[in-house]
């Protein structure tokens, strides 16, 4: 087989795995997995901003110990940084609410 048959095969794969009753899920399988979804999503998507607003405090308050003088500008640009950070944690709560409650 070379690599420019992989699609047909690929489909031919889907399209029996959609027709084939053994492989169909049933309604609480699709629940099932609806709420291992959700929890993945609000999962993984809150380690990132953890760990990035942990490093923001932990850079800032680096800075400022260094260099009292410039606490203003580094509590504003954690401050920033913060809730850049937080707007990925709350885009991984609306993925999860998707699929709690608009999935079918």
């Amino acid at each position: 087989m070379d690599l420019s048959q992989l699609p047909e095969v690929a489909g031919n794969i889907v399209a029996t795995a959609q027709h084939s009753p053994a492989l169909q899920a049933s309604a609480e399988q699709v629940r099932a997995f609806k709420f291992l979804g959700a929890g993945v999503a609000i999962g993984g998507g809150a380690i990132g901003p953890g760990i990035g607003i942990g490093l923001a405090t932990h850079g800032a308050l680096g800075a400022i110990g260094r260099n009292p003088e410039i606490l203003s500008d580094a509590r504003n640009l954690m401050i920033l940084g913060a809730a850049l950070a937080e707007a990925v944690a709350i885009y991984a709560l609306l993925i999860a609410f998707l699929l709690l409650f608009v999935v079918s």
